[in-house]
């Protein structure tokens, strides 16, 4: 393809009609404003993609430091934000105690895979469940589950610091399944797989969900203590030196 018939098919991407109707007159201005007109609806996209993820405020990657938790697989994280786990549909799952960095570190999966492209939708399992079991319509419901099964990445944060019903254990399953080898999702939670039926107790579904949620899943343990504990205890020694006027 010559560089001229590029434009013009660049420009009946964006179906800029009138420019294609008077190409013979455009002149040499007419790539500078496929340039601007591709841009500007990259940029909007992107704001549209970032409004619907619901990804929220998060510390960036450069802030993150990987020399505080005991353990940590960086690779493995680092492997992930190349995307090629989404190309797969394949799963992420984030393991550790609270204060570790798994909800920042899916956060910043979830950009990754936002800034290049594809859509992604974060939400709480809290969130997620407590939704999907207030809807009593079955219609209600199936639109509903469409809504979360539908994003190419589908974060849920915050499994297993709460307990749930079988309706709610029932539901998880029906979307994990949905979306299994279709779509990918990422999971951060607290409690080590063979724990999860203190999570959903009773309900018969944990086994079968977790073996579609760990199928070709990489997954990362985060192992020490709590960087919002170090935080906060830095914060107090701050405030209390500058109560002692500086002096240590």
């Amino acid at each position: 393809m010559t560089s001229h018939d590029d434009l013009q098919a660049r420009a009946k991407a964006l179906h800029l009609y009138g420019l294609l109707a008077h190409w013979p007159d455009a002149g040499g201005w007419a790539e500078a404003l496929i340039a601007w007109e591709e841009e500007e609806r990259a940029r909007r996209s992107l704001d549209r993609r970032l409004q619907a993820s619901r990804i929220g405020r998060f510390k960036p990657l450069c802030d993150f430091e990987w020399d505080w938790p005991a353990a940590v697989d960086r690779a493995t994280f680092e492997s992930l934000m190349t995307l090629d786990f989404v190309k797969d549909a394949t799963n992420a799952v984030f393991v550790g105690g609270n204060g570790l960095g798994k909800s920042t570190l899916a956060r910043n999966l979830a950009h990754e895979a936002l800034i290049h492209g594809h859509t992604v939708l974060f939400t709480t399992a809290g969130q997620l469940l407590g939704e999907l079991a207030s809807l009593d319509n079955d219609a209600t419901l199936r639109r509903r589950l469409r809504h979360y099964v539908a994003p190419a990445v589908l974060v849920i944060d915050e499994i297993g610091y709460l307990s749930y019903s079988n309706r709610h254990a029932d539901l998880l399953f029906e979307l994990i399944s949905r979306r299994y080898e279709q779509k990918s999702t990422v999971v951060t939670t607290n409690r080590a797989f063979r724990d999860w039926g203190e999570v959903f107790p009773n309900a018969a579904c944990v086994v079968s969900m977790v073996d579609r949620l760990m199928h070709r899943a990489e997954v990362i343990s985060i192992e020490g203590e709590s960087y919002r504990a170090k935080e906060a205890a830095e914060r107090a020694a701050k405030k209390a030196k500058q109560r002692r006027g500086g002096k240590p």
